[in-house]
């Protein structure tokens, strides 16, 4: 019995002694790795000459992976077909890339791994690793630097890439449309960038920022920003590329049947001056009109009477342009005639819009009648635009009042005869210490000018057009933070343009003031706004 004891006492302070050393261990743990990998070596070297292996391997002395390759990945000049490099998604100790393009003779090469590679455990990032190459005796040692902008919003688009194209004997305009340029960069936190490992030469430099990136311009969903002149290789030059998106070339699109006697023509780019003829034959009583889709790039063409057709053909003019469509006809319901308000709410100076969902053809002013909160019955005025169908009610308003708007049958009738049944909505006002103003005064102007409040996100808030040295005043503005800036109207048109690459233009200058402009409920605000000549 004794020795039984003895053997359990020995067991047990065997346990906690053992218990005591995992703790222990537990507890400490060591220091946390936040080393990132290290090189090892490379077959062949970095920085190799007269190179001409199909493969490169790249030893490390962690396991390491590798994320977001197609995005991070920079290789200068472009190689195609592009090299096969692995492992993607699997850890490793090494990278290989094994080479299927036909090299140039007497080009570096560069492989710009940006921030895709990181250790395997903690994701320490091995930031901007670049393994260099020639083909020829020497490794081309120049650069090209400078800073990319936006030309019209604040911030300006991360990792944006920054081409440079050789001026051969395959040079053109058109090239960034079809040919991958000689070499490629992309820009760092700041904007800024820096191609590196260039040979001497005349060059065009461009930036691109691409939905579907391929580093060819897409007109359509790419925003560009070019030198207008060509540089030459060395310079210290450090380059502005001023980025923006090009207003689209018109293009037309294809042409439908949506509905009862409605067709759709939708077109790419400014519509306007856009005219539809039709040339199958029509009987004598035969009518249409033109309206335009609400936030679509399309026209409707409306017509009456009915026509007992299996098709339509039809001529799509817009300047120079002259296209020949088919529509295939089909049975379709009839729309409804319903309106919609555009707003409910509505600041002193606002009219009440009104859309209609068939075109009018006719509008009667007496049978719409307008009421406040105190059921006085107000003038009104009314105004129609036939491209948008669009209805305006003017009326005079007051602060913080309700109003009922009411249309009896027969105020409108529209394009095939159907006339409204009553129709009643509400608008209402707020008290005018709910918003604030704000006073812009302008120096060293050169006039004239667009002045703009614009939220975080680039959307304008107020906007007033200025030609001459005098404060612009904004009323009625909805408190919160916005941004001021100030659009150079170089042509006078009211509006801001952009560039055109193939036209060599740049797009209109653009000034933000340095700080933001608060607006304040009840409250007046004066922002002097100094501009750089």
């Amino acid at each position: 019995m004794v020795k039984k004891f003895a053997n359990l006492g020995f067991l047990i302070v065997v346990s906690v002694i053992f218990s005591q050393c995992a703790n222990r261990g537990t507890a400490s743990g060591g220091p946390k790795d936040e080393a990132p990998p290290v090189i090892i070596k490379s077959i062949p070297e970095n920085f190799s000459l007269n190179f001409d292996s199909k493969e490169i391997i790249i030893y490390f002395d962690e396991y390491i992976k590798m994320k977001d390759l197609q995005k991070q990945l920079i290789i200068s000049p472009f190689m195609d077909p592009e090299p096969e490099i692995t492992p993607v998604g699997t850890a490793s100790k090494f990278i290989k890339i094994k080479i299927k393009d036909t090299l140039q003779p007497n080009t570096t090469y560069a492989f710009n791994f940006g921030e895709s590679i990181s250790d395997n455990n903690e994701g320490n990032i091995f930031p901007y690793y670049k393994y260099v190459f020639s083909t020829g005796n020497y490794i081309d040692s120049l650069s090209v630097s400078g800073i990319v902008t936006d030309a019209i919003n604040k911030n300006v688009d991360e990792r944006v890439a920054v081409l440079l194209y050789e001026v051969d004997s395959t040079f053109s305009d058109s090239i960034l449309y079809i040919k991958k340029p000689k070499y490629i960069g992309v820009t760092d936190s700041v904007s800024g960038f820096n191609l590196e490992n260039i040979k001497d030469g005349t060059y065009l430099l461009a930036a691109l920022k691409e939905e579907n990136p391929n580093y060819t311009f897409q007109q359509k969903t790419d925003k560009i920003g070019f030198r207008k002149t060509l540089i030459t290789v060395p310079s210290d030059t450090a380059y502005v590329l001023n980025m923006f998106k090009e207003a689209v070339d018109y293009k037309f699109k294809r042409s439908r049947q949506v509905s009862y006697n409605k067709l759709a023509f939708g077109y790419e780019g400014v519509g306007e001056p856009m005219e539809i003829k039709l040339l199958s034959e029509t009987p004598e009583d035969f009518t249409s009109t033109l309206t335009k889709e609400a936030k679509k790039d399309t026209l409707n063409y409306w017509y009456r009477p009915k026509l007992e057709v299996d098709s339509l053909i039809f001529e799509v003019i817009h300047t120079k342009f002259i296209d020949t469509v088919v529509v295939k006809i089909k049975d379709f319901k009839a729309d409804s005639l319903v309106f919609n308000p555009l707003s409910s709410t509505l600041k002193l100076q606002e009219s009440y819009w009104l859309s209609a969902t068939i075109p009018l053809d006719f509008l009667d002013a007496t049978k719409i009648q307008v009421m406040d909160k105190d059921s006085l019955f107000l003038e009104s005025s009314i105004k129609f635009d036939e491209f948008t169908n669009i209805v305006e009610l003017e009326f005079e308003k007051t602060e913080e009042n309700n109003y009922k708007i009411q249309m009896l049958p027969g105020a409108f009738t529209d394009f095939y005869g159907t006339q409204n049944d009553t129709l009643n909505f509400t608008a209402n006002t707020k008290l005018q210490e709910s918003y604030g103003a704000v006073r812009v005064e302008i120096r060293k102007g050169i006039y004239p000018l667009i002045v703009q409040l614009t939220t975080d996100k680039g959307e304008v808030v107020e906007s007033s057009v200025t030609k001459e040295m005098s404060p612009v005043d904004f009323k009625d503005v909805t408190p919160g933070i916005y941004s001021l800036r100030v659009i150079f109207d170089t042509n006078n048109n009211g509006i801001y343009d952009s560039g055109n690459y193939l036209a060599k233009t740049q797009p209109e200058r653009v000034s933000y003031a340095s700080k933001q402009v608060e607006v304040r409920a009840g409250w007046d605000t004066i922002e002097e706004f100094i501009l750089e000549n």
